[in-house]
């Protein structure tokens, strides 16, 4: 074995950049960028609230905050620290302060109401991933990003992270010669992967499933790693273990009377940030943040496997499981020259275990930090080779392994550093949730489904050059 530290790609390598929003925006000197954001929930109000401001105050203000639940979106105002005006029309929001870009984060199914009154009243937008939900939904928004001249801005996170980042180097340059195959599976534990389950994320109609809401971050990195695009899809998914599949249920988790004997009792009181945004406004639209995982109203498989295949020619093996004792994931690519693996957080594989029942919150921070003693390996071993190599990068403490901060920066303050065309748009948002769209149908109508009958999009071989 030979060990190689790979702490810092090279942008050189296949980074020719891509036109973005940002680079077509000219910002007069001593001026700050003008945002207004929809939905003001706890991606909202922190990631794209708190975080925007103390740490990019010095080139953006938030001109306008909207949303249908005045508690919350007061809640959320004072959360971010600003003092701009608050709105439950985002019609007039948008008219009142003529932002120079609309951040959207509301229940996913909305997504496309919003980016498409933002796009056709001239304004740029920035929309949480998934972009949208259906095949619908998708066409309105690209036509609608077509006929404005305006660009949106998909938040694929996970691109940016130190260590994916470091696995398209290493695909970008050949290093295991053209892929063929991959093998690709998620695991979501029974702390994370339940709550989404407790959500409106456990209704088809409000998050597209985890095909869709979920399973975008890692469509869109496979998209991104193999340079390509989907052409079909099979998939199959049951839903066998929440919802319905149990023998008692309640409401909500803090009216519970089963709550002494359900292993998936959540004591929502002891998080005061989701008690202020969320348990002190149920008054104003009647949303439980901590809904019971056993109702039977939950529509959303939490078993699912898909086999894609690409333009180019490659296939992939992909499984999502939403109730593992640990979360994290593994991929592994098969070339022609050799083989890739890597992986994150599985517990017998790294040194320091981590808390399972905190592992999202850690994940979920603002922290950049590397932790100390521990890396990320990515194993690359040659066909007809005795020994194989052992690349390593910083394992770094939260926010998608530091994504979130390096796409905050490039999309705010520097939108040329895009290697690998690592910044995404409108395509790179519709291939990643068409192939979730695809899976449904697939299950739905027990076929494979080919992604040109859903899009008017030909799917790409190669994606850039």
């Amino acid at each position: 074995m030979e060990r190689r530290n790979f702490m810092k790609y090279t942008v050189a390598a296949g980074a020719s950049l891509m036109l973005h929003p940002f680079e077509s925006f000219a910002i007069q000197p001593g001026s700050k960028i003008k945002l207004a954001m929809v939905g003001t929930g706890h991606r909202g109000s922190s990631l794209w609230g708190k975080t925007l401001v103390s740490t990019f105050a010095d080139v953006l203000e938030f001109v306008g905050l909207c949303d249908i639940n005045p508690g919350r979106l007061e809640t959320a105002k004072r959360i971010m620290g600003v003092s701009c005006k608050t709105y439950s029309d985002f019609t007039s929001m948008v008219k009142e302060t003529k932002p120079d870009y609309v951040i959207v984060t509301t229940v996913d199914s909305t997504h496309d109401d919003f980016i498409v009154q933002a796009l056709n009243m001239g304004v740029n937008v920035i929309t949480e991933k998934p972009m949208t939900t259906d095949e619908v939904k998708c066409k309105r928004i690209l036509d609608a990003e077509k006929k404005s001249g305006k660009k949106v801005t998909v938040a694929f996170n996970y691109r940016h992270s130190v260590h994916n980042m470091q696995v398209k180097e290493l695909l970008a340059a050949d290093r295991i010669g053209k892929v063929v195959s991959v093998d690709f599976n998620w695991y979501l534990n029974v702390y994370h992967g339940a709550d989404y389950f407790r959500r409106w994320h456990g209704f088809v109609g409000k998050g597209g499933s985890l095909w869709v809401h979920k399973a975008t971050h890692h469509f869109d990195l496979l998209n991104w790693w193999l340079n390509s695009e989907p052409v079909e899809v099979s998939a199959y998914g049951a839903l066998e273990h929440y919802g319905k599949n149990n023998d008692f249920r309640g409401k909500n988790c803090r009216t519970c009377e089963h709550k002494n004997k359900c292993a998936f009792y959540w004591d929502m009181t002891q998080d005061k940030r989701l008690m202020e945004l969320y348990a002190d406004n149920e008054k104003h639209d009647g949303y439980l943040r901590d809904g019971c995982v056993w109702r039977n109203e939950i529509d959303i498989w939490d078993k699912m496997s898909a086999q894609i295949k690409y333009a180019n020619g490659v296939v992939v093996n992909y499984s999502l499981t939403t109730y593992s004792p640990y979360e994290g994931w593994q991929i592994a690519f098969n070339g022609k020259k050799g083989r890739m693996e890597t992986w994150e957080d599985i517990p017998y594989l790294q040194k320091t275990p981590d808390d399972q029942a905190k592992r999202h919150a850690v994940e979920m921070s603002e922290a950049d930090d590397a932790i100390k003693g521990e890396v990320q390996e990515i194993m690359v071993m040659d066909n007809f080779a005795k020994n194989y190599e052992i690349y390593t990068t910083p394992k770094i403490k939260g926010g998608h392994g530091g994504g979130d901060i390096r796409m905050l920066r490039r999309i705010f303050v520097d939108p040329t550093d895009n290697p690998h065309q690592v910044l995404a748009g409108t395509r790179e948002g519709a291939m990643s949730i068409l192939i979730g769209i695809a899976a449904r149908k697939s299950i739905a109508e027990g076929r494979p489904v080919k992604i040109t009958e859903l899009t008017d999009l030909v799917p790409k071989a190669q994606t850039f050059v």
